[in-house]
Order: C-alpha cells, then structure tokens, then sequence
C-alpha cells in the first residue's frame, strides 16, 4: 500500500504518442451490449442499423495475452500508456462529440494521442491525471472525437470515500438493478479484466473497496440510454461525464435526468441514499 509515483519519469516524454487500431463494428458485441443494458439501438431517426455512438466503445479493445495481464486484470503497466507506479487506475470521466453516423459492420479506424500527463499531489495523496484523445473515423470521415480522463492513485490502507453530494430534484428517475451479474456481463463483453467489477475478494482485500465496484462506463452508458430513449427524434451532439463517487454491487442505483437547457439533459447517478455517483449531460443540436 502507500505506492508513490516514480519520480524518476520524465511524463512529457509520452506527451503526443499516438497509436491507430481499425476495428469493425461487430453486429454480436451490439445486440450483446443491447441485451445486457435491456435496450434497443434503434431510433425515429435513424434505423436499427445506425449504432448509437457511446456503443464506440464497444470497439478497439484492449486485447493482450493473459503473459501481459497485471495483478490488477488491467493489462501490464507500459506500451502506449506510461507505465505509472500507482495502483489503483480509474476511468474518471470523458468528453465526446459526434459528428458522422455509423452502421453495424462499419470499418471504424481510431486515432488515439497522449494528450496530457499531470502528476498532483491531493489531500489523500499523490495523484496522475493522464487525458488521452481519440479520433473514430469511418470511411475517411470524422465520426467521433473524444477525450478520455485517466486517475491513478495509490490504493489506501482503508476506504474513505469522496464526501456526497445529493442528487437534485429530476424530470425523471429510473431505478437500475445492480447486481455482479450484470458487471460480471459488462465485463465480459468489454474485454475488461479490472477484478474490482467481478472477484470479490480482491476488491474487498486487497482494494479495500467495501463490495463490487459499478463500472464508470457502465455508469455513463446507463446515463446516455436513458436520456437517449427519452429523445429519439432528436439528433445527438455530444456527452460528457465525470465520476463523483464509487457505487457498488449493494446499491440501488437510480438514474435521474433533469433538462436545464433547450437542447441538453444533466443525468446523475446515485445510490439508495441520494448520493451522486456520476454527473453526465446529454446535448442534441438545434
């Protein structure tokens, strides 16, 4: 416990780094995805052909062999991505915008850059901030661009949550059954190995997390259907998301949307307790 960054790392030298992966968008993945969310991808706008865009991520996965797997089921520290001594790794929130439709079978190329390194120190400790940035393209033509925050911290001796702040009053609330089935699913059909989401033990012993922890991908595709189905014949511009608190596999987790603006909807997730676990916002152009 108590890992310190490596300050050894010069962490401009990864600052501008880029990688370019072709993947196809496979018809299985999106009605798996469909399936485990009890969603559909269609829409008045487009047809059930057209992918929803956050489904991107169900492309380009992170596929290593089980040699260049690490303790954590996150594939080995280094390659593309600095190899940060911290270790607890968190996807802590992202930026999307879309621009091009794509279909099932597409050919999906993805341009992704090292766009920044922060090394900070916090109250609980020392702290890295990476932001990688991806460009999706389908036949030449931008689809989505998107950037991706990165936090690596050091695993505590014990669990001290980020202090709550309450959701606010919505125009709706959805309550989403959360059990290690479905993160067990999620992270299956994501290719993600993090033992948070799925091995107990390890999540409660070596992690000191008090259960199962829910996704933060999860979190924002919840977030982004549920906004999305209510909004179907409105064409989508962009979403952002940031992660405010862990959830877990005992939680009764609730969506809430509220429209604060003519063509955007805040959504937030929350435990049984009101407590925000992740704030998004949904835009659609005019």
């Amino acid at each position: 416990m108590g890992t310190q960054a490596d300050t050894s790392i010069d962490y401009r030298d990864w600052v501008g780094r880029s990688e370019t992966m072709t993947d196809t968008v496979d018809p299985f993945r999106i009605k798996a995805l469909a399936a485990t969310l009890g969603t559909d991808i269609g829409s008045a706008r487009q047809g059930a052909a057209w992918v929803p865009p956050l489904w991107a991520w169900l492309s380009f996965l992170p596929v290593v062999p089980m040699s260049a797997v690490g303790p954590d089921g996150h594939p080995a520290r280094g390659g593309f991505l600095p190899p940060i001594a911290l270790e607890r790794r968190m996807w802590a929130g992202g930026r999307l915008s879309f621009q091009a439709p794509f279909q099932l079978g597409d050919t999906l190329e993805r341009t992704s850059t090292i766009l920044s390194v922060d090394p900070k120190e916090s109250r609980a400790g020392p702290l890295v901030l990476l932001t990688v940035g991806h460009e999706i393209k389908r036949a030449g033509e931008v689809c989505i661009t998107e950037e991706q925050d990165i936090v690596y911290v050091a695993i505590p001796e014990t669990f001290k949550p980020p202090p709550a702040k309450q959701v606010p009053e919505g125009d709706w609330t959805d309550t989403v059954p959360i059990d290690p089935v479905l993160l067990f699913r999620f992270s299956a059909l994501t290719f993600n190995g993090h033992r948070i989401h799925y091995d107990r033990p390890y999540a409660m012993e070596r992690e000191k997390y008090p259960g199962l922890v829910v996704h933060g991908p999860l979190q924002a595709l919840l977030l982004f259907e549920a906004g999305r189905r209510r909004q179907r014949d409105r064409a989508l511009a962009g979403f952002e998301f940031r992660a405010m608190r862990p959830l877990f596999d005992f939680h009764q987790v609730t969506l809430t949307g509220l429209q604060t603006e003519k063509h955007s909807i805040d959504l937030y997730t929350a435990n049984g307790e009101g407590a925000i676990g992740m704030k998004a916002c949904l835009t659609f152009r005019s």
